[in-house]
């Protein structure tokens, strides 16, 4: 497995004390991506799946308060056969896990049903801005998301929020995803912020991208309206 970084966090990557595993490569373009450094398939440290094992096997009491491993980019999927095997692997050894995936991977059915937890970003719910900020069709990630509301027990879904891109329509958002049975899915909001900006060696395109406490607050009513669970980052 190629991975540019890894290192413990507390329930920001899934519940409780985790060892994360930022996997190498990505197949989005987002311009606002805090981890730039993770998206050419190039770069990064190559580890066996059997030394990532034996890593998370020796980690094991620092998964306190329900923690374990958490896989996220980059984008873990892209690596989804390795990805696959260590997931097998520490399901066998009781290991929680968790998958943090943009959703658009066709395989992700198939890594699912291997993840204890699953966190899935969803950028826009417009075709056409989707393609344009993310450099994708967004045909598979509807696809995978209709999929994952029917058999995923539990879904974590993100949405970033980042001014004059997708922050001005909360309904519209709200309208679509209550299109689905959301009935086990819990959304996030993460409002913009520049940690990954000094990262980018090419320039860095978003301006003003912040959003306001009101623009957020909106999020979470609208979201109630239609019965969508919201949690506070």
């Amino acid at each position: 497995m190629k991975i540019f970084f890894k290192g413990f966090n507390f329930s920001q990557d899934g519940p409780g004390n985790r060892l994360v595993y930022h996997l190498q490569g990505c197949n989005m373009r987002c311009p606002w991506c805090s981890n730039p450094e993770g998206m050419a398939f190039s770069g990064g440290s190559e580890y066996s799946t059997e030394q990532i094992v034996m890593e998370c096997i020796r980690s094991r009491a620092m998964f306190f308060s329900g923690g374990g491993v958490t896989f996220t980019g980059g984008e873990a999927t892209m690596q989804y056969k390795d990805l696959v095997e260590v997931l097998k692997r520490l399901r066998a050894e009781s290991i929680h896990t968790a998958l943090e995936t943009n959703g658009i991977s066709e395989h992700l059915p198939e890594i699912q049903q291997h993840v204890d937890y699953l966190v899935m970003d969803f950028k826009h719910y417009d075709r056409d801005a989707f393609k344009k900020f993310t450099g994708v069709s967004i045909e598979p990630l509807l696809k995978n998301y209709e999929y994952l509301c029917r058999t995923q027990r539990q879904m974590h879904i993100r949405i970033p929020l980042i001014n004059h891109i997708n922050a001005e329509n909360p309904r519209g958002f709200a309208e679509y995803l209550s299109g689905f049975d959301t009935a086990n899915a819990v959304f996030e909001f993460l409002p913009y912020h520049e940690y990954g900006k000094e990262k980018w060696k090419s320039e860095y395109l978003i301006e003003d991208g912040f959003v306001s406490k009101d623009q957020l607050r909106a999020f979470h009513m609208i979201f109630a309206e239609y019965h969508l669970k919201t949690i506070h980052a």
